[in-house]
């Protein structure tokens, strides 16, 4: 159901919700009424983050498998221009990102993507958040079935969940449309990878599910859960794995508290254990399998332009490519750095209406992927794309160079990404022109460890670092090498951390290694293979000469695009959201999440109202527990040490042991006898 703003505009009332929550606590915050840790952890789950700059916020929003219409398009770049700094910046989640947004704007922002059916809901901070997908899904020729009506299905149900709001650390998710793993299950929390099983003589959809894997410091590769799960009951799968995660993972070391860490603890067996203990409360929720379809495609009478021939032939040969459906083509644009002018995104939405299907696809290469194109259409895409200067060959190449924004705007930033992957790039295209049409080397960067521009599923990565020299600090990149898919098995793999030189140094790095591959590569061997038979001792020798520091030259104390000597400033980043231990705030949340248990019992969801509960019960013995300073880790530990401290005590009046009592949640059904007597617990 949706109501009329003041504009006309039909909005969720979810929405509608969500705006006017976020603007009251907008004025309680800058009123001096709510603390600021309270509020940095409320803004981040509506996808509103600090940036390095003060005074200024990036805003995330949340395109499930990165899909928009072209109007949704035209929608974020007038966002970008009225509230923004001009550009929007496609991420490696598959969003679009606007910065230098002021805080007081936010929530006009949100009504923005209201509009148009977008939202920011869990964008940031400890949630479940964008949930990527193989762009290519539902044209991809390797594809079993389409996923991306099982992404939207999963997106859908866990938007508002109530497990997703109050977790230890955030959730990500990616869906691979086949078993090449295109969507990059393997560095997931969980990964869904599409397949087939043939049950009583039906060849069933489904998919092999992968737990725990993860980017970052430390890089682990996801396990398999199981082998085959229908494509209609994945999602009861998915909230017994956060249940789980919720009540058993880390929450006071943040550094170990992803899931990654807890399914590693465990071991894969264990956890899947108590996931299937979970499953006995959970409602049996099935996503409704749907039909494909080839969309409505428009029927211009386009003109033949004059283009370069050779020009034309090498784009077509390394950005297009045939879909599964029988005469047409889909069509990679290459996006340096991700980012896109607003006069830009619109002049392609008007090409796109003109040419191919209204859906654009945001890619995890911060690229955009357009889809049924017709081939008599191609020249003309191709000479409208070069005006627009999206029509750069070599997508999926060495020279298709991914980077996070780094220190331009991002508080954890170590070193400047962007202007390096720019110098890259410029030396790639121009040295190695050859390479164009080759796929299986990627080059990526991220400006710190943390791995958002993935810098370790990379053939060739670095990330941000310095190096001490006297009173000065060098600006330096950690090289690391062998990330990656196995393009013949689909296994995943994390790159080895090879060695630190100094930034400027970055560029010779690179043609050294180049070189070597070219020079020393078995016939056939691909790059990953490559880097596997070499092993990492064998890149540090070749790399040791460029880590030398005794004789730097000036240049090399200035980071890529800086103009004067490099200061190390590493801010507090919010990428994993914050933590708040106020015992007085802590019980007023307890309170506040029992209203929303009450509030979801009346609307009838009784499944949400019961965790909802949960939550309350957790949230207050957590702070009853820290006003006798007692350390409260995870969700269980809680539950533990409250029955230990607190389970005799006459003022709580227990009827039963606290543990007992609250994990009645996980064997009874959320019907309407049973969530009323628990919230009335």
């Amino acid at each position: 159901m949706k109501t009329e703003n003041h504009n006309g505009v039909q909005i969720d009332p979810a929405d509608e919700k969500d705006i006017q929550e976020l603007e009251a606590k907008i004025k309680a915050f800058t009123s001096g009424k709510m603390h600021e840790e309270r509020f940095r952890h409320y803004r981040l789950t509506r996808g509103v983050y600090g940036q390095r700059q003060l005074g200024v916020q990036m805003f995330r929003t949340k395109l499930p498998y990165g899909k928009v219409t072209c109007h949704q398009l035209e929608v974020l770049a007038e966002l970008a221009e009225k509230y923004g700094h001009n550009n929007l910046h496609l991420t490696t989640r598959q969003n679009i990102q606007l910065h230098y947004v002021k805080l007081a704007n936010a929530p006009l922002v949100w009504k923005g993507l209201a509009n148009a059916g977008l939202t920011a809901r869990g964008a940031c901070g400890n949630t479940v958040r964008n949930i990527t997908a193989s762009a290519a899904a539902g044209i991809d020729p390797d594809e079993p079935f389409d996923v991306t009506p099982y992404v939207q299905a999963t997106f859908e149900y866990f938007l508002r969940n109530a497990i997703c709001q109050d977790m230890g650390r955030k959730i990500k998710m990616a869906f691979s449309s086949s078993e090449k793993d295109s969507g990059f299950t393997y560095f997931h929390d969980f990964g869904f990878i599409a397949t087939q099983k043939i049950i009583d003589g039906t060849v069933v959809d489904g998919f092999k599910i992968v737990v725990g894997g993860g980017l970052g410091a430390q890089s682990l590769v996801a396990q398999t859960l199981k082998e085959f799960v229908p494509a209609t009951d994945i999602i009861p799968i998915i909230d017994a794995g956060l249940r789980v995660f919720d009540r058993y993972g880390e929450r006071q070391k943040r550094h170990k508290a992803r899931m990654k860490f807890l399914v590693k603890d465990l071991g894969v067996e264990l956890f899947s254990q108590k996931i299937d203990e979970e499953l006995e409360a959970i409602p049996d929720f099935k996503i409704s399998p749907v039909n494909e379809v080839i969309p409505e495609l428009p029927h211009f009478n386009l003109p033949v332009p004059e283009v370069s021939e050779s020009a034309f032939n090498l784009w077509k040969q390394s950005n297009v490519f045939e879909q599964k459906q029988k005469g047409f083509l889909g069509v990679y644009l290459k996006v340096h750095l991700g980012d896109v002018a607003p006069d830009t995104a619109r002049a392609l939405a008007k090409l796109v209406r003109q040419t191919a299907a209204d859906d654009l696809r945001f890619t995890a290469e911060q690229n955009i992927l357009l889809r049924f194109v017709r081939p008599e259409a191609l020249p003309y895409l191709y000479s409208e794309l070069v005006k627009l200067g999206l029509a750069d060959p070599g997508y999926s190449s060495i020279a298709d160079v991914t980077a996070c924004p780094g220190t331009d705007t991002c508080a954890l930033g170590v070193t400047n990404s962007t202007g390096l992957a720019t110098e890259l790039k410029n030396i790639l295209q121009s040295e190695y022109s050859d390479l164009l049409t080759v796929n299986d080397i990627r080059v990526k960067l991220s400006g710190c460890m943390n791995s958002c521009g993935q810098h370790m599923a990379a053939s060739i990565g670095f990330h941000g670092s310095s190096i001490k020299q006297g009173a000065k600090v060098i600006p330096a990149m950690q090289v690391v090498i062998g990330g990656g898919i196995d393009t013949e098995t689909g296994e995943g793999f994390v790159a080895d951390k090879v060695i630190k030189l100094p930034s400027r140094r970055i560029p010779q790095a690179l043609r050294t290694l180049i070189a070597d591959y070219q020079e020393n590569k078995n016939t056939g061997e691909t790059h990953l293979h490559y880097a596997q038979r070499q092993g990492k001792r064998y890149f540090y020798d070749i790399l040791k000469p460029l880590a030398a520091t005794d004789q730097i030259n000036e240049i090399e104390f200035f980071d890529w695009g800086q103009d004067r000597e490099y200061i190390q400033a590493i801010g507090v980043g919010e990428c994993a959201g914050v933590s708040y231990d106020m015992v007085g705030a802590i019980l007023g949340d307890a309170i506040e999440k029992l209203d929303e248990a009450r509030d979801a019992y009346n609307d009838g969801s009784l499944s949400e109202a019961v965790y909802h509960g949960y939550t309350a019960m957790i949230i207050a013995a957590k702070g009853w527990l820290l006003a006798k300073d007692v350390q409260c880790n995870t969700h269980i530990g809680i539950i533990e040490d409250f029955e230990t401290h607190f389970g005799a005590d006459p003022e709580f009046h227990l009827d039963k042991p606290f543990a007992e009592m609250v994990l009645q949640m996980r064997e009874n059904k959320a019907d309407a006898t049973f969530t009323e007597r628990y919230l009335d617990m």
